[in-house]
């Protein structure tokens, strides 16, 4: 099969960008017990403020910005970047917060998705005008006109399958358009030696904290039975160029960690026999998930084993900033700045809890149409 123009591009951009030396392998953690308080938020996409809100609400953050959590141990579910303008912030936040967690005896785990592999691999569909800003400065300009000379003559020396571009003016205008300023700087602070790139390829994509594994998207099948430092240790070496062979394409699986839906998508009676499986492998009663917009709150299936933490914002309904709180034993929603118990374990609960969220939205939006489809009798 002869390679995609978008592939060839990607494949350049890493050439020029990620490959100059290599990242030091880093051992990280991935299991944590008597944790007395979690708190766990789901997919970001730039939006910075938010963030910043649940973790004041979480008390995680004072008026400073620096970490008042304590002991609390932070789970972010991954897919900081994309879609919103305040990825490099959010990131940044994350970084600063890291050791002041650790030196209070708390901890901060950001967790691998699959936008931040995406970006490392330079699969940047979805990066926004403004991720390209914020790296934006005086020197840009000069920047990317010397990436621009080094494209020109990379294509010249191996030019595509489909042979060599015509590099005339409208080349140059149309390549201008399609790499803003900033975008250079964006691509060396997110290749694998990068800023960004690094400190990711460092950390988790699946931890587990007392009785409850987190992960960015979930296992299908063909991974229920893989060890969970297997899994991790195979995104790591595969972010950072060298994939291991019992996992080759863990990073774009569509049953691997960063990509699987079928926890939040799949009818729960077929279903249940992977979330079983998956629970009595990784010893747990419950597994957290984002990457899925599933609802417009914390949302529970299975008899609340699966707790899906991304939450939908359909247009024109305001963000609840909705989060989860893990806490002596008992599970909390956040919605609207209002804590209240999380009960899924039966039909009834369900009901009961979606109708309480729904008060807190005014009795009307998606969740309390979804009240009204969750207690409706069965047929």
């Amino acid at each position: 099969m002869k390679p995609t123009r978008t592939a060839f591009w990607r494949t350049l951009c890493l050439t020029l960008f990620g490959l100059l030396f290599a990242a030091a392998p880093a051992r990280a953690l991935s299991e944590w017990d008597n944790v007395q308080r979690v708190v766990v938020i789901g997919d970001l996409h730039g939006d910075y403020d938010k963030f910043a809100d649940m973790l004041r609400t979480a008390g995680l953050i004072g008026a400073d910005g620096n970490w008042s959590g304590g002991e609390t141990h932070l789970v972010q579910l991954g897919d900081v970047p994309d879609r919103g303008a305040d990825s490099r912030m959010i990131m940044d936040l994350l970084m600063r917060l890291e050791p002041q967690a650790q030196r209070a005896g708390g901890y901060v785990h950001a967790l691998i998705g699959n936008h931040e592999a995406m970006n490392i691999e330079g699969d940047l569909r979805y990066v926004s005008a403004g991720e390209y800003a914020a790296f934006a400065d005086r020197n840009s300009a000069r920047r990317r006109d010397q990436y621009y000379r080094a494209v020109v003559a990379e294509l010249r020396r191996h030019p595509p399958a489909s042979g060599p571009p015509l590099i005339d003016a409208a080349f140059r205008q149309n390549w201008l358009a399609s790499h803003p300023l900033g975008y250079v700087e964006h691509r060396q602070a997110w290749a694998v030696s990068g800023r960004y790139g690094r400190w990711i390829a460092d950390h988790e994509s699946i931890i587990r904290i007392n009785d409850t594994l987190f992960m960015h998207g979930g296992l299908g099948p063909s991974f229920a039975s893989a060890e969970r430092d297997a899994m991790n240790e195979a995104v790591r070496a595969a972010l950072r160029g060298a994939p291991l062979a019992a996992f080759p394409d863990i990073l774009t699986n569509e049953e691997g960690p960063l990509w699987y839906r079928g926890l939040a998508q799949n009818p729960e009676a077929s279903e249940i026999g992977n979330v079983l499986n998956l629970l009595g492998r990784h010893h747990v009663s419950r597994i957290v998930i984002g990457h899925t917009k599933a609802a417009s709150t914390v949302l529970p299936r299975f008899g609340g084993h699966i707790v899906l933490a991304d939450i939908a914002i359909p247009s024109g309904y305001s963000d609840p900033h909705a989060f989860l709180i893990l806490e002596n034993g008992g599970a909390f929603t956040v919605h609207r700045g209002q804590r209240l118990p999380l009960a899924g374990d039966t039909a009834q609960a369900t009901c009961s809890y979606l109708q309480q969220v729904a008060a807190l939205d005014g009795g009307a939006g998606p969740v309390a149409a979804l009240a009204e489809r969750s207690c409706a009798p069965a047929p």
